[in-house]
């Protein structure tokens, strides 16, 4: 008779065999079944009950496979991603500014697990190591829990606020004084995480990069600014914004070469107006805050885009452009 030890553990380190050493190009026979069962874990089985754990397995909700034939046998089918979607996420996570290269390689490492081991081992082959700068600020994923909890319990946040100096080190700005904020939303833009909140000195809404926030706690006092927060146009909050920086938002008509239509419709939306104008030319309507950053869009794209209206603002980009050419003929 077989030794009973592992006997109520049996189910779950075959459900394990099949996630771990199964996919539909690798399968196992009930003779391996039970080899590995005692391999792995000093667990001794009849083929016979093999069968019937299967079928205790399907009806819990496992997708086993089985194939007959030569070369046939059971394997683990459906599971909770496909392989396509783990490399989808790899791929994101391995894109990410804001996830560390090493918090990036322990997501890699979890996120392979939903795999074969010989899926995983395809998906680690894909992943290169990126040139892409990372954040080096670890604390980053505590930082976006507790403003997570502020918002969930409808609290302010108190933080220090930082930038890097030319010695590669952290300085907080205003000389570490704290700032206070009510905190409405997280948003994903630009590869950065950012925080969208309530400023009471400007009482209006302003964002900061939470990878350079430090210090941060909660205040017992609640959040204020309810009355301008709009949860329906958080979607489009960073749409007129070019790299976050912030800007009046002005309705600029613009005029572009008709090959440019992808990348204004990339960086306003579809719901953007576009009007055809003459031959090889179309007008572009779109809210915009006014930045340098904006004109350094701009000048990308070589004479190709054009400001047309407001002229305040075409005067503001020819400005920029008059004091770049100004400063670079500096020694």
């Amino acid at each position: 008779m077989p030794r009973k030890e592992g006997q109520k553990a049996k189910l779950m380190r075959l459900a394990q065999i099949f996630a771990e050493e199964t996919d539909e190009n690798h399968r196992l026979s009930v003779n391996r079944l039970v080899e590995r069962l005692d391999e792995r874990f000093g667990i001794v089985a009849e083929r016979k009950s093999i069968y019937d754990d299967i079928d205790t397995l399907r009806e819990l909700g496992f997708d086993i496979l089985q194939q007959r034939g030569r070369g046939g046998g059971y394997c683990m089918g459906e599971r909770a991603f496909e392989l396509a979607e783990l490399k989808l996420l790899i791929d994101a996570v391995q894109a990410s500014r804001f996830i560390t290269a090493r918090k990036s390689e322990k997501l890699i490492q979890k996120l392979s697990r939903f795999a074969s081991s010989y899926q995983a081992q395809d998906l680690r082959r894909q992943v290169f190591a990126s040139s892409r700068v990372k954040t080096m600020n670890e604390s980053i994923y505590y930082t976006v829990d507790e403003l997570h909890q502020a918002i969930a319990q409808d609290r302010q946040v108190s933080f220090v606020y930082v930038d890097w100096n030319r010695e590669k080190e952290r300085v907080p700005r205003h000389e570490g004084k704290r700032y206070r904020v009510s905190p409405w939303a997280l948003l994903w833009e630009e590869e950065n995480y950012y925080l969208v909140g309530w400023d009471p000195k400007t009482q209006a809404l302003r964002h900061y990069r939470v990878d350079k926030m430090e210090k941060l706690f909660q205040l017992k006092k609640q959040r204020e600014g309810r009355e301008q927060y709009d949860p329906q146009k958080m979607r489009n909050y960073a749409k007129p914004l070019f790299g976050m920086y912030s800007g009046q938002v002005h309705r600029l008509n613009l005029s572009c070469r008709e090959e440019l239509v992808g990348p204004m419709l990339d960086r306003f939306g579809s719901d953007v107006t576009l009007i055809p104008v003459e031959e090889g030319w179309v007008h572009v309507h779109a809210d915009v805050a006014v930045s340098p950053t904006f004109f350094g869009w701009l000048c990308g794209f070589g004479g190709r885009v054009r400001i047309l209206e407001p002229a305040s603002v075409r005067t503001q980009f020819e400005e920029h452009l008059q004091t770049t050419l100004s400063e670079s003929r500096k020694p």
